[in-house]
Formats: C-alpha cells, structure tokens, sequence
C-alpha cells in the first residue's frame, strides 16, 4: 500500500526550482572537501514526531490526517513501518531514529511488551534488506507510561527502576540486531519538581549505576555503538539533572563514565537552557564529547519544546561552523526531531519539512565551509589571542609563570590597552558569507 501516492522521490533541482518536492540546496552527491554533502550531513527522520505523534496539545486534540491511523494495535504499528520506509526512500535520507514504545505498543505484561517489540523489530529489519537506510539510534521510552511518575532511573520506587533497566536491555538487543551506529538516554523524567521529597544524592547515584550497568551489559552482547546522553534543562520535571552539556560532563567525570558516553545535542533544548544551540555543540566540541545532533529550533518567544523544523539560516550555519571543526559527526547525524505544526496536517506536509530542513542545513554546510576555508573568523581568534604566543602569555600556556612572575611583570607594566572585539564586524562576515552563498547558488 502506498501512503503518501502523491509524493514522487524527492530531486534536487537548484535554487531556481519552483517544485514544492524538490531540494533547492541540499545535493547529497556535491562534495565538499572531498566528501558528499550525504556523508557529512547524514540526515535522519525521527520515528516519532513523523509517524505516531497526532498533533495533540495541551489545549486540543489531534488535527493530523494519517492514511495509516484506520488501523489499531499492532496492525497500525505494521502500517506505520510501510509508511516509514516510503517516506525513507522519497527523501532518501540514510537514517532513522526511534523510541521503543514509537514502533510497536506496549502490553499489559512486559513480556506482552517485548513480544510486540520482536515482531516489529524483526519487520524493520526485513524493510532494510532492501534499503540504505540505517538505524542511526534508538532508546527506550522512560516517560510517557504512568509509572514513570517519579522518574525511571532516579524513580523513588526500586520496582521502577528495575522495570527501566529490563526496557534498556531490550533496547541494547534491538540495538544490536539491527545494527544501531548509537544508542541514547534522554531522562525525560530523571530530574525533581521539588527537593522537598527528594533525596537528590540517592537519585543521581542510582542513575550512575544504571549507566554503568548499561556499559557493562552493551559489552556483554557485542553492542559497540557510542552511548549519547542527550542534556535538556527541564520539562516536564522542574529541573532534569542533564541540565547541559556542562552539567551533564561534570556528572560523567564524577562517576567516571567519560570514556563511555558522548552527547546527543537539541537545539530547542540548548534554549530551553538559556544557551545558543553552537554554545552546546561548541562546549561539546572542544571536550571531545560531540556525539551527534538533533536538528530543530525553538521558538524564544514560547517557553516550551517546540520542536520547529530548522529554517534559521543563521543558526544552520554556526551549529555547520562546529561540525565541521570537530572533523564531522563520526557515527552520529543530523536527526529531525522536529514536528510539524499543528495546523500543517496533511501527509504531504511531512515532505515540505523535511525539505526546509535538509535545504537549511545545506545551506550551513555550504556556508560554514567557505569561512573556515578562507579563515574568515579563525585569522581574527588568532590575533586576539596573540599576546600568549610569546613573552609572558606564552609562559602562561606553557605553565612556566607563577604568581611571583606575574605580580613581578605586572608591576613594571605601564597602561594597559586592549584591541576591540570586533562583534559588529565579524556577524557582519557572516553574513555576507551566507548571502554572497545563496547568490551564487542561484546562478
């Protein structure tokens, strides 16, 4: 059956096309630095937001028209995987992502739960036979049912907890069997919303165990992908203990799980956390720690989790500026955890977002590789920071100055003078980065 019979697969025709089903900017063959916009950008669709979510919202139920959703149960879960796949191959896209409870329903017995998971696993294994598209990541839904109430890892209920980790152990396997290049923890709910009942050290303790418990079991079967801890600040707890990636590294270092883990980033959770979405990639960057990404933004005027489909060209092009500079995503990707609006409820509309979002993040692709190639705010950081490539400054990189040293220089220092900082000037380069691109990608 085909669900979405009047979307042809999608083309790249240029910037001048006028078809709604085709890329304006994104060309998966065109290289860069020697490798295909497909490679670097490994764009990914989100199981989610794309094939279960409804359009429900805190102030009205669902609006989207699904050809899939006359279905029920595991008949609806079967639909949903032949709707995938469709929308994989029209977009060409090389991966996808997914929860455990997006891709089949959970039982009355976790048992019940793992059969339906089996026979939908083994379904989307037979669909990739015959596909290029991969598992980027899965993970197991640790939020939505109630008996997450009090969280799953950091829950105040042990039955809870040992509950979650029977859900992470399953999801390592079906990890494992389809051949996950990640696989990733966002603790929706491991957070509090008061320290009035909550024993805060007891809690985080416990997550560490699990993480642990998790390295230690993905070892025992073979699963060799990285492990993404994905940061968000709050919502829907009041405050999430993988606040940012600062919080979250602070938390790894001090239960010694650095080595095993490396961060999922969200753009609208960087907001969320009164950060820019390059601050997160950068902090992760320049730490070793950039695992992989999910590409939406947020609306700063809205205090929530949006989860907007990525049109900023401004932001594409900084968050492209640090990929890059990590030498690319490795294993990770550039995953679409991004929905829809509500009242974009057609089928094809799911095409339409996808679209903005790859051509948005060719864009920055494009754009970031020419100022790094032409060192356009690399020369400036340099000079900058020229007063430790010698003298004193360079003493202070080295570790040869000491208090005594530098009190000594400071008192036969006459004024001091700084350079400017040149902000003004240096957004005005990127822009003119990202125009002079979109011009010339019109001719």
């Amino acid at each position: 059956m085909a669900y979405f019979e009047n979307v042809n697969k999608i083309q790249y025709e240029g910037a001048s096309s006028k078809n709604p089903f085709a890329f304006k900017y994104y060309n998966p063959g065109e290289k860069i630095n020697g490798q295909t916009m497909e490679e670097l950008l490994r764009f990914s669709v989100a199981y989610w937001h794309t094939f279960t979510a409804d359009g429900t919202d805190p102030f009205g139920v669902g609006t989207m028209l699904r050809p899939w959703d006359k279905f029920q149960g595991m008949d609806l879960a079967k639909a949903r995987v032949e709707a995938a796949f469709e929308l994989f191959e029209k977009l060409d896209v090389p991966f996808f992502c997914f929860h455990d409870s997006d891709i089949a329903p959970e039982a009355d017995t976790l048992k019940g739960t793992y059969e339906n998971l089996d026979v939908i696993t083994a379904m989307i294994k037979d669909y990739m036979k015959d596909s290029k598209v991969k598992l980027l990541w899965n993970t197991a839904n640790m939020f939505t049912h109630p008996r997450y109430v009090h969280g799953a890892a950091t829950s105040s209920n042990a039955d809870v907890y040992a509950f979650s980790a029977a859900k992470v152990k399953k999801g390592l396997e079906t990890a494992k069997e389809l051949g996950a290049e990640n696989y990733v923890f966002w603790g929706g709910r491991e957070g509090y919303d008061t320290l009035l009942n909550t024993d805060m050290k007891l809690e985080q303790d416990n997550l560490a165990r699990f993480f642990h418990m998790a390295v230690d079991y993905a070892k025992e079967i073979g699963f060799n992908g990285p492990f993404l801890i994905e940061p968000k600040p709050k919502e829907p707890t009041k405050h999430q203990y993988d606040f940012d990636v600062a919080t979250g590294l602070a938390f790894l270092k001090n239960y010694g799980l650095e080595e095993h883990f490396k961060f999922n980033i969200e753009a609208n959770h960087a907001t969320l956390a009164g950060h820019t979405f390059e601050h997160e990639l950068r902090v992760a960057r320049i730490n070793g720690m950039l695992g992989s990404v999910d590409a939406n933004q947020g609306d700063t005027l809205l205090g929530w989790d949006t989860d907007e489909f990525p049109t900023d060209l401004y932001s594409t092009t900084l968050a492209m500026y640090e990929i890059l500079q990590n030498g690319g995503l490795g294993k990770g990707g550039l995953n679409f955890d991004a929905k829809v609006r509500r009242g974009s409820f057609e089928p094809e509309d799911l095409f339409h977002a996808h679209i903005a979002g790859m051509d948005s993040f060719a864009i920055g692709l494009k754009v970031a590789n020419k100022l790094l190639e032409d060192r356009a705010l690399e020369d400036f950081i340099a000079k900058r920071y020229s007063s430790y490539t010698e003298g004193i400054g360079l003493d202070i990189v080295e570790g040869r100055a000491d208090f005594h040293q530098l009190e000594k220089y400071a008192l036969e220092l006459g004024e001091i003078k700084n350079i400017s900082g040149r902000q003004e000037r240096l957004q005005g380069i990127v822009n003119q980065y990202l125009l002079e691109t979109l011009s010339n990608q019109g001719k």
